[in-house]
């Protein structure tokens, strides 16, 4: 690992995000930026994104843009987290957004309150990282490659904690 690319802690603006590919997609093309609650701006950019996406891709193709999410969102967040100087930066949401898109990807076609449900676990799972979820959120911490791969890993738990949730939900 070349500590030479390892800058000060930086927090990141619109300008940050603008300066690298790699900024726009981990910071959610701008969801990233807001000031309060950044993950669940993430989650709704997430949420708004895939109803569109759902709508006009066929189903190998929304396959197809989950894969290259989790593939282009493990380097984004490797790259951003990088030159934050961060490890893993609250305004890095990527996660959060593909995490989202998966969920709804299996629980689709359903009501805006089934919706909003699954949003709402998956924000707990997220947020407060209960058992597994905190497992997978000490599992790969750091720089490099590994870092970028737990930045993502602990929302797709946290992901497969909420259809875990519904699916027996639904069972009951």
């Amino acid at each position: 690992m070349d500590t030479s690319d390892f800058r000060a802690q930086i927090k990141p603006t619109a300008a940050f995000m603008l300066s690298h590919p790699a900024h726009a997609v981990a910071l959610g093309f701008g969801s990233g930026l807001a000031p309060k609650a950044p993950g669940t701006v993430g989650s709704l950019w997430g949420w708004a994104s895939w109803l569109l996406i759902q709508q006009y891709l066929s189903w190998p193709a929304q396959v197809g843009i989950i894969a290259l999410g989790l593939l282009a969102g493990w380097w984004a967040c490797t790259v951003t987290a990088r030159h934050m100087g961060v490890s893993d930066p609250g305004s890095i949401v990527w996660d959060e957004v593909v995490a989202i898109w998966l969920i709804f990807f299996l629980i689709m076609p359903t009501s805006f309150s089934g919706q909003l449900m699954a949003f709402a676990l998956f924000r707990f799972f997220d947020a407060i990282k209960p058992g597994p979820v905190a497992w997978a959120d000490q599992l790969f911490k750091g720089f490099g490659w590994r870092g970028g791969l737990g930045i993502m890993w602990d929302d797709l738990v946290a992901a497969f904690c909420t259809l875990l949730t519904i699916a027996l939900w639904r069972s009951f």
